[in-house]
């Protein structure tokens, strides 16, 4: 997870209908993170060479008053992944933003060291690349870390009036402690010119979450 503080009113175009971006410590993240999904179901079934892929994805963070409680959540500017199934059930049924592309994975793990790198082609290849201390460790409550990870609800704008809400369940994550990290991203090229200043700038942090088994939800539309 490579992490950047921006000017919100880069991101005001983008946040759903209903919600508003959510800020820790005044200020505004989005978030280049880079993942494999393993044992993959869709309703509970294996769909064959749709098991196990990456993902990559820029996202941001925003929250949504229920009109009890506050809902924190996340938005996706683009996900990234390898199959072309993949980015059509997300686009119909959570109408998401997925874009498929050449990927590949790499994990080496020597002792107690592991090194990671996630690596997609647009016109050329982009990659993140990180080596961390394979020793997870809690995340500190009130943290930087507490907040890009602990956020439970996906929403999507359908349009200028209606907003896809659906919930994403998973255990309270560790981190493991960073050693080194390389990006090689073109952020415009993948993202577009209002992302641009981001190949500019150094994150604000970098981390890897141990992850665990996730459930995503069916969504229901907010009018």
């Amino acid at each position: 997870m490579t992490n950047y503080v921006v000017d919100p009113k880069i991101l005001l175009s983008f946040v759903p209908k209903h919600t508003e971006l959510d800020l820790w410590n005044g200020n505004c993240y989005v978030s280049l993170v880079g993942f494999l999904f393993q044992d993959t179901r869709l309703k509970g079934i294996r769909v064959p060479c749709h098991v196990q892929f990456e993902e990559v994805n820029l996202r941001f963070y925003v929250k949504y008053f229920d009109g009890t409680e506050w809902k924190r959540g996340v938005v996706f500017i683009k996900e990234i992944v390898p199959k072309p199934a993949l980015s059509f059930v997300a686009n119909l049924f959570f109408n998401e933003h997925y874009e498929t592309r050449p990927m590949t994975h790499e994990w080496i793990e020597i002792g107690d060291e592991l090194t990671m790198d996630y690596s997609w082609k647009m016109e050329k290849w982009n990659s993140m690349k990180i080596q961390v201390e394979n020793k997870p460790v809690p995340i500190q409550k009130d943290s930087e870390e507490e907040f890009i990870t602990e956020h439970y609800w996906g929403y999507t704008k359908i349009d200028n009036k209606a907003t896809l809400e659906y919930q994403v369940e998973h255990p309270r994550w560790n981190i493991l402690p960073v050693k080194t990290y390389e990006l090689a991203v073109d952020f415009e090229e993948n993202y577009g010119k209002t992302f641009r200043s981001l190949n500019s700038v150094s994150p604000t942090s970098v981390f890897v979450a141990d992850g665990s088994e996730v459930i995503i939800r069916s969504g229901q539309k907010i009018n």
